[in-house]
């Protein structure tokens, strides 16, 4: 599994100057972390079917993963509906055109239909784990281009200064590039494209970005840059404290899209599976002694997905566990819809140890966020009082999940 340099040493091979190469369309609307990590995941998957074979926009939308995931997630007409070409040419080549440009793909042209195969797989398969990963190449990607094309300082000025003044003055130096050197000729195209050029790079400097066609009023969220997501963070932030969880949902309904949350949860599994063969050799993240030479092959939700689906793509509630410790003793008797409190005590102890050691080990990557965490104590307790706990407090942590098991 690669990490964040690899992704910058990559980028750093190729010229993505636009000024050389015209491409408007290295990027566009449909470019959201989400829509970016699905459709890598089908092009993933699909090339490991068929090894060494091009494939044009219709190959992989009519792909039978493809077709099961992308209509549920994203409530997309089916692939034989009248209404499909339009929506699934620009769902899926948009990305697959942005992938193209950084040249995880590589297209060509026969006549004129557009044909790619995978230029680089890992970096594929990076992008595919999950949608942070994609946002984190993303905006390796677009700061790239924005530096070898000579529009970066415009960015740089307005995250420095943030105001109207700065604002318009990105947003218009990066339409009149577009106009001059790409066939994009329009300033409405422009703009589209402009907010998914500013925003993810917004998100990670912690500042404002663009929103409805002005500076938007607040710093960029995670969510903000999602095409199809709910947010129950923004829900229950919402939730008057002592109003339970169950009650809150109840006064106040939200349509859970379960195979948004059940895709993202498999996906979630996926990559811990291989962070933590790669970093922790495929040892137990619950450290008993009797278990310490069997593989962890088993990624354990500690709040239950049929119970929690608003945290179960968390990988903070999830943790890798030998089988015997996943079926005897997380799931008393192999029966997985029950769940032992007191080993789920324990493995929210060792879950808190992992993220520690995650968060304070210069050497690793980072993937895990504390604040994730109590969020997930949050819902899982359904306990308020976790939110405020302070930025790297483990003690507090510590103290807080002995204090609800001691009830």
């Amino acid at each position: 599994m690669l990490t964040q340099q690899d992704i910058i040493d990559f980028c750093d091979q190729y010229d993505y100057d636009i000024r050389q190469s015209g491409n408007g369309r290295w990027i566009d609307q449909k470019c959201a972390a989400d829509v970016v990590t699905i459709i890598a995941d089908c092009i993933y998957n699909y090339a490991l079917e068929n090894p060494d074979t091009t494939f044009t926009t219709p190959d992989i939308w009519h792909y039978e993963y493809a077709v099961q995931n992308v209509e549920e997630i994203f409530k997309k007409p089916g692939v034989e509906s009248d209404a499909a070409k339009n929506e699934y040419d620009k769902f899926f080549q948009q990305p697959m055109e942005m992938l193209a440009n950084a040249q995880v793909l590589i297209k060509s042209k026969q006549g004129k239909r557009n044909f790619y195969r995978v230029g680089n797989m890992s970096v594929l398969e990076y992008i595919a784990l999950r949608e942070r990963n994609a946002l984190n190449f993303l905006k390796i990607y677009i700061e790239k281009v924005l530096r070898d094309s000579g529009l970066f300082s415009y960015f740089e000025t307005f995250f420095e200064t943030q105001n109207p003044e700065t604002y318009f003055s990105v947003k218009q130096a990066f339409s009149d590039f577009t106009i001059r050197y790409t066939k994009i000729n329009g300033v409405v195209e422009c703009n589209r494209i402009f907010i998914k050029v500013l925003n993810p790079l917004a998100y990670f400097a912690n500042s404002c970005g663009t929103e409805r066609g002005r500076i938007s009023n607040q710093v960029i969220t995670y969510d903000m840059l999602m095409y199809n997501q709910n947010n129950f963070r923004d829900i229950y932030a919402k939730k008057p404290k002592g109003v339970t969880r169950k009650e809150y949902a109840a006064e106040h309904p939200v349509e859970v899209n379960d195979a948004y949350y059940h895709y993202q949860s498999a996906k979630a599994k996926r990559f811990l599976r291989l962070f933590n063969d790669q970093n922790r050799n495929g040892r137990t993240e619950h450290i008993e002694t009797a278990h310490m030479n069997d593989r962890a092959i088993h990624m354990h939700h500690i709040f239950p997905e049929a119970v929690y689906p608003e945290i179960c793509y968390y990988l903070e509630n999830i943790i890798a566990l030998t089988p015997t410790q996943h079926l005897n003793y997380a799931h008393p008797n192999g029966h997985t819809q029950e769940v032992d409190d007191q080993y789920q005590h324990l493995l929210l102890l060792s879950k808190a140890d992992r993220i520690y050691e995650n968060l304070t080990d210069a050497a690793t990557e980072k993937i895990y966020e504390f604040s994730n965490f109590l969020f997930v104590l949050n819902v899982g307790f359904d306990n308020d009082d976790v939110l405020d706990i302070a930025d790297m407090d483990f003690g507090a942590v510590v103290n807080a999940i002995n204090v609800h098991y001691a009830v």
